[in-house]
């Protein structure tokens, strides 16, 4: 059973489906880790519903970024985690975890990168450029994360037609089941194909 951490920051909805996908049998696969840089955020309360376990980690936890990055690095390898999901992380992650989990690391974004991404480029903002654009389409984009914003290898895209009626919150709504099933998707990808010593580290 492939182990996923998630790295959330806010009401955890991609969080959600991903347990609710490993809880059903959709994915071989457990959710075996919430890291949270915000102790108030509701994907807390989803995680303690799930009997996921859950940390928060933050500057408020940790001020400086280097040992920020290690703890949450060290949170992952103590729950044995072999996939990282950022699903709504508002942050960037640091060296030691990309390292340690090279193009193990994978994001949902709102759109069809590599339009409308990079830094400023999340939630309502996204859907209100592609307004803005006048874009007949738009879509959602899983893709590996590296060290510079929704800049990682594109693993799966979907499109959605943008109706003239469309405002950024119609849009959101619209397209967050398509992000949650092309989540799952990516993810279902990595379940057939875990590195022989991650595997071993998985049963432990």
């Amino acid at each position: 059973m492939l182990r996923i951490g998630v790295l959330a920051s806010h009401t955890g909805s991609n969080f959600q489906a991903i347990a609710d996908a490993c809880l059903n049998g959709d994915l071989k696969a457990v959710t075996a880790l919430l890291i949270c840089n915000n102790s108030r955020a509701g994907v807390m309360e989803k995680a303690a519903r799930a009997c996921v376990p859950a940390v928060h980690l933050s500057s408020a936890t940790e001020p400086n970024p280097a040992r920020l990055d290690r703890a949450i690095c060290q949170a992952l390898e103590d729950q044995s985690v072999e996939l990282v999901v950022t699903a709504g992380y508002m942050k960037k992650l640091g060296p030691a975890v990309l390292h340690r989990f090279h193009n193990r690391v994978i994001n949902v974004h709102p759109s069809l990168l590599p339009k409308y991404g990079g830094p400023g480029f999340y939630g309502a903002r996204v859907h209100e450029a592609v307004l803005r654009a006048g874009d007949t389409g738009t879509g959602a984009t899983v893709h590996l994360v590296n060290e510079d914003y929704d800049r990682g290898d594109i693993l799966l895209q979907k499109t959605l037609p943008v109706h003239p009626s469309d405002t950024a919150e119609s849009l959101a709504a619209r397209l967050r089941p398509i992000e949650h099933q092309l989540l799952i998707d990516a993810i279902r990808l990595f379940t057939h194909d875990i590195p022989t010593h991650n595997r071993s580290a998985g049963h432990g």
